[in-house]
């Protein structure tokens, strides 16, 4: 089975919780974000409930190899003042 890279999976995990947290006055899925998330997260892991869904994704993070940092872009240098022909 194909599994989601990592920094999706993590940003998808973390806006899932974050807004089931916020919830107030009613159930999470009524809000239809809460529920957007929580079918890409069954479709991503392979499972058909959220809370298996999250079991998994965390498991797999769990187990993630460290995220490979790219370098930093290299700077342009000092620039140069450009003059206006007169």
């Amino acid at each position: 089975m194909l599994r989601p890279h990592p920094a999706v999976l993590r940003r998808l995990v973390d806006e899932y919780e974050a807004l089931a947290a916020e919830a107030t006055g009613g159930p999470a899925e009524q809000n239809p974000r809460v529920r957007d998330l929580a079918y890409t997260l069954c479709v991503s892991t392979g499972t058909r409930t959220v809370e298996r869904a999250l079991e998994a994704a965390h498991q797999w993070l769990a187990t993630a190899p460290a995220p490979v940092r790219e370098p930093a872009a290299p700077t342009a240098g000092p620039r140069m003042a450009v003059t206006e022909p007169a």
